[in-house]
């Protein structure tokens, strides 16, 4: 399949449907979070999808690509650890976090894949 936006990546799809999700679920957590674990965990998960699409804008410069979805990588790390204080908080489900954290792997197993042959992409 041809890419000829940002919305044919798989990558992409699923670091967006993954934060859908985690907006959705922190829409539930404590008010006295909200300037905390809610919008850190919000940020994070953001800003994987957001590094996905800045890189792939820059795709045309090797290092730069590579270096927006180690970002991202980084990103989807720091969403896990937030997901793990929210577990713990009990703000979270621990079968619905289960679920998350095995989407999460899927995701950086696509990171891996797409850092190691991102010239095969039909850019």
């Amino acid at each position: 399949m041809a890419i000829r936006s940002i919305h044919d990546l798989e990558v992409y799809r699923l670091a967006y449907s993954l934060a859908m999700k985690i907006f959705k679920c922190t829409t539930r957590f404590p008010k006295d979070e909200i300037y905390s674990l809610t919008d850190q965990i919000r940020r994070s998960s953001r800003s994987v999808a957001i590094n996905i699409r800045e890189g792939y804008a820059k795709r045309r410069y090797e290092n730069v690509f590579i270096r927006h979805l180690n970002d991202a990588f980084g990103s989807a790390e720091e969403t896990r650890g937030w997901l793990s204080f929210a577990l713990d908080c009990g703000y979270l489900d621990k079968d619905f976090c289960a679920h998350l954290d095995q989407e999460y792997d899927q995701l950086n197993a696509k990171f891996y894949r797409l850092m190691n042959n991102w010239k095969s992409i039909d850019a």
